[in-house]
């Protein structure tokens, strides 16, 4: 399988991201691994913004009058996750190596 076709169905299902990681001869492809890695980092900040804005959206939902921005935010983060999680993919089938911002460089110290 090319790099870029097996970087690319690592973020489209995520468990071969994982698989990636430990297989023959992905493991050792800098590329593959890098964005194995990446999908991993990228989910996982995901969880944990979903986690946070859950409890920001049950403080909210108290406050009268403030709580239909509960009606914009929760679309809105998940709009926003889906444009990065495609633009993640169509970068790693145009064989490029792009970096999140904040666990990018984490990530890529990570691959090698």
């Amino acid at each position: 399988m090319e790099p870029n076709v097996a970087a690319l169905l690592g973020y489209l299902l995520f468990i071969p991201a994982i698989l990636w990681l430990v297989l023959e001869p992905y493991k050792n492809d800098r590329f593959i691994k890098f964005h194995a890695l990446q999908t991993i980092a990228y989910w996982v900040v995901i969880v944990g913004l979903s986690i946070a804005l859950s409890v920001v959206s049950m403080i909210i939902a108290f406050i009268p009058g403030v709580n239909l921005l509960l009606l914009v935010i929760w679309p809105v983060f998940w709009l926003a996750m889906l444009v990065v999680w495609i633009l993640l993919m169509v970068k790693a089938y145009n064989k490029q190596m792009y970096k999140l911002p904040v666990v990018g460089d984490f990530v890529e110290k990570m691959a090698g």
